[in-house]
Order: C-alpha cells, then sequence, then structure tokens
C-alpha cells in the first residue's frame, strides 16, 4: 500500500442474524475513516466489506428452516447489502465468501501453506463452541462453558482433521508486535495478544469432514475434507483485492497490506491467527488491526430473546441517516465498550443535532438574511486537532472537536448579539460564523455526508437565506 493508496475492510459479518447496531457502528466507523481519507487527504480508497458465509452456524440455520444454505446465505447477505443504502456507506468491494473467485483463492491459500509445511492431518479431541466458531482450552472455559455463549453446550468432538502449524510461529508474530508496537490498537489490546501469543499457541484445525459439516470450500486434493469457516473467511481480506493475482498494477500490489477492523471477540482470529497464516503463504502482513468495542443494551448483552436489539432500520426511521451515523459515531471512544438505550440516544439527538447544529445554523442564516449579508468565500484550513485524532482513528474525540466549535460559536453570537446590532456592526461577526460553520461543515463530512455537503452549499453563497430545521424534534 502506498503512502496515497488506502486500504479499509471491516470483519466480514456472519449470515446466521439481520444486521444490528454493533455491526453499524464498525461498518459507519469504516466509513468514516474511508470518506476522511478520500475526500479529505484525497488518497486513493479501497473500502472492503461482505458476509461470512460457511460453516456449521449457517449450516444449522438453513437444515432447521429446510433451506439449502445457499439461498439461506443469499437471503441474510441481501440484508447486509441493504446496508450501503440504508447507512450511506461508500465501500467499493463487497465480497461474499460463496463468491467462486474467493474460494479459488483461498484453496490456492491453502496450497502455498502446504507446500511450505504448514498444514498437517491427524486425529483429535476438542471441545468446541459453535457459537463461537472455534475450539475452546479449559483456560477459557467458565463452568464449563464458553463465556461468550454461556448458554450453549460445548461440543465434543473427535474426528480426523488437517491442522495449522500455529505453534510454529510465537517468536515471528512477538517479533511482528516488537516492531510494530501500534499493529493493534488500542494497546490494551495490543497488551492481551501479546500475553496470549507468549503463553504458547496450539497448532488449530482448519478442515472438517465433509459427510458431518458439508457446507464449506473443498480442501485441495481431499474432497473428503471442506476447510474450517475462520481459515476461509481470513482470506477475503485479500481476495476481494484480486489475489492470487500478484501483478504490479492489480489492486493486491498497490494496497495490500491494509488495516483492519474487528470487535475485541475477533482479536485472536485477526491479530494472531491471520498474521499467521500470512507468514505461513509467504505474504506481508496486515498493517494494522483496530478493536472495537461492545455494544450492549442497558446493561444488558444483545439478544433477540430478550427482545432488546436495537436495529440500524429502526436508527434511521426515527432520526434519519446522517443523524444516526452522527449517533453512532458519538457513543464513545472506537475501542471501548457502550452501553446504549433509546432514551440516550434521543437525549444527544435533541441536544448536539435538533438544538444544536440544527438550530445553530438556522440561527445564523435567519440574521444573514434579515441583514441582507454578502459573502465572500474564503478557504479555511482544518485544525490540527482534528486532523491529528482523525490520523489516529481516534473517530469520537475528532467528532467532539465538532461540538466544541459549535458551542464556542454559540457562546460568541450570545455574548455579541449580532441581531441587536446594525448591518454594519453584525457583518464581522455573521462573516466569522459563516466561516466557522464552513470549517465545521468540512470537519463533518466523514461523519455527515448530506448533511455537510448540504451545509457548505448553503453557506457557501454569496446571499444567505433562511432555511429549514436541520434536525426535526422527535415525537414521543
Amino acid at each position: 500500500m502506498t503512502d496515497q493508496n488506502f486500504y479499509l475492510t471491516t470483519t466480514l459479518p456472519y449470515v446466521n442474524a439481520a444486521p444490528h447496531i454493533g455491526f453499524a457502528l464498525e461498518i459507519v466507523a469504516g466509513d468514516v475513516i474511508a470518506r476522511y481519507q478520500r475526500e479529505l487527504l484525497s488518497k486513493q480508497v479501497i473500502f472492503n466489506t461482505g458476509t461470512d458465509e460457511h460453516g456449521q452456524k449457517i449450516y444449522q440455520e438453513a437444515q432447521k428452516l429446510d433451506q439449502d444454505p445457499q439461498a439461506y446465505a443469499d437471503e441474510y447477505a441481501a440484508k447486509f447489502e441493504d446496508l450501503k443504502i440504508l447507512l450511506n456507506l461508500s465501500y467499493t468491494h463487497f465480497l461474499r465468501t460463496t463468491a467462486k473467485h474467493h474460494q479459488e483463492a483461498t484453496q490456492e491459500f491453502w496450497r502455498r501453506c502446504d507446500e511450505r509445511g504448514y498444514i498437517y492431518k491427524k486425529n483429535y479431541k476438542t471441545k468446541y463452541c459453535i457459537g463461537c466458531e472455534l475450539e475452546k482450552t479449559e483456560s477459557e472455559l467458565i463452568d464449563g462453558h464458553c463465556s461468550l455463549h454461556p448458554h450453549q453446550e460445548l461440543e465434543l468432538r473427535e474426528e480426523e482433521n488437517y491442522f495449522f502449524k500455529f505453534s510454529e510461529f510465537q517468536t515471528k508474530l512477538l517479533s511482528l508486535y516488537q516492531n510494530n508496537p501500534e499493529f493493534v490498537k488500542p494497546e490494551s489490546k495490543m497488551k492481551e495478544i501479546t500475553a496470549f501469543v507468549k503463553g504458547g499457541l496450539q497448532d488449530f484445525s482448519i478442515s472438517r469432514l465433509k459427510n458431518k459439516m458439508p457446507w464449506g470450500i473443498s480442501v485441495p486434493g481431499d474432497e473428503a475434507h471442506v476447510m474450517y469457516v475462520w481459515f476461509d473467511a481470513l482470506i477475503n481480506y485479500i481476495s476481494t483485492l484480486g489475489w492470487p493475482d500478484e501483478s504490479e498494477t492489480g489492486e493486491y500490489a498497490l494496497f495490500w497490506p491494509g488495516i483492519q477492523l474487528a470487535g475485541k471477540d475477533n482479536l485472536r482470529q485477526q491479530s494472531a491467527m491471520w498474521q499467521a497464516m500470512l507468514m505461513a503463504a509467504g505474504l506481508p502482513t496486515a498493517k494494522q488491526i483496530l478493536i472495537n468495542g461492545f455494544i450492549s443494551i442497558a446493561g444488558q448483552k444483545m439478544s433477540k430473546s430478550l427482545g432488546n436489539v436495537i436495529s440500524p432500520t429502526e436508527m434511521v426511521e426515527r432520526y434519519g441517516v446522517d443523524a444516526t451515523r452522527y449517533l453512532l459515531m458519538n457513543l464513545g471512544p472506537f475501542d471501548k465498550d457502550i452501553d446504549v438505550t433509546w432514551e440516550k440516544l434521543d437525549v444527544v439527538y435533541t441536544a448536539n443535532l435538533a438544538n444544536g447544529l440544527g438550530n445553530l445554523c438556522s440561527r445564523v442564516a435567519k440574521l444573514c438574511e434579515k441583514n441582507d449579508f454578502t459573502h465572500q468565500l474564503q478557504e479555511s484550513s482544518l485544525p490540527t486537532e482534528y486532523l491529528v485524532k482523525m490520523d489516529d482513528f481516534q473517530l469520537a474525540e475528532a467528532l467532539s472537536q465538532c461540538q466544541t466549535m459549535m458551542t464556542e460559536l454559540d457562546e460568541d453570537l450570545a455574548e455579541t448579539k449580532p441581531w441587536q446590532l446594525t448591518t454594519d456592526q453584525a457583518q464581522p461577526i455573521l462573516d466569522e460564523a459563516i466561516k466557522t460553520i464552513l470549517v465545521i461543515s468540512k470537519m463533518l463530512t466523514p461523519f455527515m455526508p448530506k448533511t455537510a455537503e448540504f451545509i457548505a452549499h448553503h453557506f457557501g453563497q454569496e446571499k444567505i437565506v433562511s432555511l429549514q430545521p436541520l434536525f426535526p424534534r422527535l415525537e414521543n
């Protein structure tokens, strides 16, 4: 990836449920980063997302509904593709792991790891969590259950599988982390994965017997096995770039390595397993892994059975597209766990958008019209602190810079009271107000693209007239 090329990818959500607020947070964060790089830094950007469609969970859900697994995956993949319009996303690539090219790339990746001596076959016994699609060691269990899926019984498995020699990569992974101290952000997750790798690595299974679980990509040269879903899914980050085409003009050569967004439950897979797999195939490791926190609802984990799942569709219906994007990015630092309620979202919407940004723009526009204000548009630079925060992927903190500027402008207007002044006296005050609003609109471009574009256009006119409220009052 060159300095002018930027590649970012989300994880691929598993298609066993409709999109919820947790994935909406991740993909909107990705979109904010991508838009910042593309629209404010003028870089060439590839922004990838998609759907993870193989594995036992999908196979079992399809069986329950008496559906073909591909038909089941098609139905749910469409729900995630719909997010592009729903949330005004600017992703350039949408990779489905059932796509023909991805399957071919995954088989080539397997062959390269195998040829380099990192794959072998053996009989084994393990405890397996279907919820995680991961094997579990005793040290990872709480009262005999997975900590992330405590109500699911673990499966005891004994079969012949192919294994990946994960244990051979401890030294190389620790060297990767030591040489790149910000390889995983935040710092707490870097410490966590470093401790995990220092504790010793165990080889992990990368295949399943096809007669027990047929829904997966066939292992090259052994039709009795399909690939383990995690081995398959992780390869999307390069298959979406056209790999194994490594020609100089191809997307892989121009954009890899890239930056990956992931939830904290993906820490081990993204920053250790996947990096070891890339090393095994003789390919460059990722550039950086950004780990986000979890969202709980009123102090409880989101659950269909509890009926407390908040969907992005519900948020857009209540707040609109740009306000939903703002509310998601305003929840708090991207890497922290966040607790959400509809009441909290309503309070922020009303305070920061309806009474904040919307009211500020309406007041200034009305004053401009009243004073027959003529504005000479001047280019203003973005605040350094905002750029620093955005470059460091501190999105909520960058957004707070916008809020601070809005508050300060409101306070300045309250102090100077331009509505009580003559036109000549009000003009320099309004001129400064408009310059500030235009800077705020530019800062909001990655977060609220349509709103930012509208504000920039309205206040970029020589003659500025009144405008309707940007954010309607909420109905109870």
